[in-house]
Parts: C-alpha cells; structure tokens; sequence
C-alpha cells in the first residue's frame, strides 16, 4: 500500500503489485475529486476504503476497472497500463446496487453466466464446463433456486449474491466490491463478510472494497488508516498465510463454507427450540 506506510510496504514486499497508481488525478467540471493520488495494492491485500459522500470512494473504483479516465496519472493492473490490459477476466467487479435497473430482462443464471463473456468475448461460445461454473457459483452463493427467475423480482440481498457470483464465475486474483452490502439486511451483511474473511484469509483473492460499514471495516482491518488522500481513507490488512483449504477451487471452498454457515443456523433453531 502508499509509499508512507513502510510498515505495510515491507509486509508485502514478497508479493507482486495487483493494482499500481502514481499521481492519479480526476476532475468533474473543474471540480477535483481525486487529486495526485498514489498507491500499490499487492497481492493478498485486503483494501477497505472508506469516506464521505463525494470524496471519491465510487470514481477511484471505476477509473481502476477502466469505466472512467484520470484527468492525469497512471493505473496499472497487474504491471500493465489499464488502458492496454485484456485480462479482465481475473478481475471481479461488484458495482453499487443503485446502479442496477431492476427491470433490466435477464434471469439470474444469464446475469451469473455474462460474467465469463468478457469485454472481448461477447460471442464466447458456452461450453458445459462454463454451464458447471455458472451452477458452482450459484451454489456457492445459496441461489440456485432462484436461477430461473427476473434479476429484478429478488430481494436486496439476493440480488448482491447473484452479483457476487457473476463476479466470482472466473475465479478471479482481485476481487473489487463497492459497498456490497448496501441495503441489505443485518443477518445477510454478517454472512457475507463472514464470507469475504475466509476468502481472503484461505484463498489467492486480493481485495479492494468501499463500505458504509465502519466497524467492520476497523475490527477487521484495523482501527487506524494505513494512507489517506483527502477525504479518502484507506484501511488495509494482508493475508500470509499458506493456503488450507483442501479443495483450490473458490467456488467449491464457497459452497462448503456456505453448508456450515447453514448448519449452524440449524444448531441455532433447535436450540431456541428447546
């Protein structure tokens, strides 16, 4: 993370740079949003961003994934300048639900399934194996059952699992989430950083999320910024440790993690049963 913090700079030094910005700068109508902004994410960081409204937080995520140009400066993505990078395919981007229109006519597998088009695969041709990871991401998300329904006859929070899924088809190295739990209810915000926590902690899953939630944010990465630009604040934690999952594959980790999330919501049940 940012040149200042050398604590965090040596705690990743083993670790390649995933996201790279020096002298970033983006002004809407001569008005500066983000001015000379540098920083690195490594590889097996965990980003939390967090500000007030109009700080930023929104634009920085968007100029990173290549829909919005800086004003000057330059973004690298895995140490290739956004504007030349192809491989989007590792990346996965979950926008704001505000963004969504709910009356956009697509069911929930198509949405999950657009995920493995790319921006330079629309006419990809689908395979079974890409049919296999569409239906593993949904179970790993706990909506397959919905996969036959609108996108926009679900739930706030069904609906940011099927996003999450879309995001996660590809089985992506950075993983980039702009206030995910926004709107959502209290018991389905828990279950997803719960998620998100052991998918950092147990797989090669960088992270770059903004949210609302501060004391998520501080109880997991920490109480006090690592770097700040403006009104931008940039919390961060790294994961070392080996991976210990048995299984490599995300989805499949997903889907177990998602079995004893389930479980111990039974246990709950019948203990309040008794």
């Amino acid at each position: 993370m940012g040149q200042s913090n050398s604590n965090t700079s040596s705690s990743t030094s083993c670790h390649q740079e995933v996201i790279s910005l020096e002298n970033v700068s983006f002004s809407f109508q001569q008005q500066a949003v983000i001015s000379d902004l540098s920083f690195a994410v490594k590889e097996r960081d965990f980003i939390g961003l967090i500000g007030t409204n109009g700080a930023g937080k929104t634009t920085l995520l968007r100029m990173i994934v290549g829909l919005l140009k800086p004003t000057s400066g330059t973004i690298r993505l895995f140490g290739e300048n956004v504007n030349e990078f192809k491989q989007w395919e590792r990346i996965g981007y979950v926008p704001q639900k505000n963004n969504f229109n709910p009356l956009f006519p697509a069911t929930v597998h198509e949405v999950v399934m657009s995920g493995l088009y790319g921006r330079n695969k629309i006419f990809k041709k689908i395979s079974k194996a890409d049919y296999k990871k569409s239906d593993d991401a949904l179970l790993a998300m706990g909506i397959f059952d919905l996969k036959d329904k609108r996108i926009g006859q679900l739930s706030g929070g069904q609906q940011q699992r099927v996003f999450l899924a879309r995001a996660l088809i590809n089985n992506p190295s950075l993983l980039i989430l702009d206030e995910p739990t926004k709107g959502i209810d209290t018991e389905t915000q828990e279950s997803f950083f719960h998620m998100i926590k052991h998918m950092h902690q147990h797989h090669n899953i960088t992270f770059l999320m903004v949210s609302h939630d501060l004391d998520m944010i501080r109880s997991y990465l920490g109480e006090q910024a690592a770097d700040q630009n403006g009104k931008l604040k940039f919390h961060i934690k790294h994961s070392h440790e080996t991976q210990d999952c048995v299984e490599n594959d995300l989805t499949h980790s997903l889907k177990g993690l998602r079995e004893q999330m389930e479980s111990r919501k039974e246990v709950v049940l019948i203990g309040d049963r008794n």
